[in-house]
């Protein structure tokens, strides 16, 4: 409780009201009283200034009350240097995950060069049905797998989530804009062949060509 206080005091020493009316336009369905407007260089600049284990105990203490709370989570989860710690929180942080901006702040460094065990964990969130969820694993696959590590199998992967959710759908979009920059050849027939056409209900993908 005491961190809590702590860190709630530097958020709210950080709240910008302009910036809050620019968060809740780009994030509908967030509730105003919750969003302090606390921009991403102050966040970054609080969570430099715990202590290892102030960090390590802020990730136990969900849910957060603020927009701003779960977004410096997401950039503590961003700073852990071990791949299964890491991929522990953020498993335990997606069910509260409850927009897009939260979930795209986490952006691990430990996973440019350990991601053995994030490809597995990456695939079976594309499963789980959960907007944030399936964004998260979109994302991961998509900041992290289009590089060396890139195989056809995740394109597949990709292509074959059915949602009519609007904020799968666009991390879908954009991790196939991101593909057909970085791997043209496996990319570009998915869209001259119409291979993701239609994105919406699994009646309909089956009806398409």
């Amino acid at each position: 409780m005491v961190l809590t206080e702590k860190v709630r005091r530097a958020l709210i020493a950080c709240a910008d009201p302009g910036y809050a009316a620019f968060t809740l336009k780009l994030t509908p369905g967030l509730d105003p009283a919750r969003v302090l407007g606390v921009r991403s260089p102050d966040l970054r600049r609080i969570c430099k200034e715990l202590s290892f284990d102030e960090r390590k105990e802020y990730l136990k203490l969900l849910p957060h009350e603020y927009h701003d709370e779960n977004n410096l989570h997401s950039i503590v989860i961003s700073g852990i240097k071990d791949e299964q710690e890491c991929i522990e929180a953020i498993s335990g942080f997606l069910p509260y995950i409850d927009n897009w901006a939260t979930c795209d702040t986490v952006s691990p460094a430990v996973f440019k060069k350990h991601k053995t065990r994030l490809l597995p964990q990456a695939l079976d969130w594309l499963e789980s049905g959960e907007t944030y969820t399936v964004r998260m694993g979109v994302g991961m696959l998509m900041k992290y797998f289009l590089d060396g590590d890139f195989d056809p199998a995740y394109n597949r992967a990709v292509a074959g989530i059915i949602s009519d959710e609007y904020y799968i759908n666009m991390m879908c979009a954009w991790y196939f804009a991101t593909a057909l920059a970085k791997r043209y050849d496996d990319t570009a027939p998915y869209l001259s062949e119409g291979r993701l056409i239609p994105r919406g209900t699994r009646d309909d993908r089956e009806k398409s060509p």
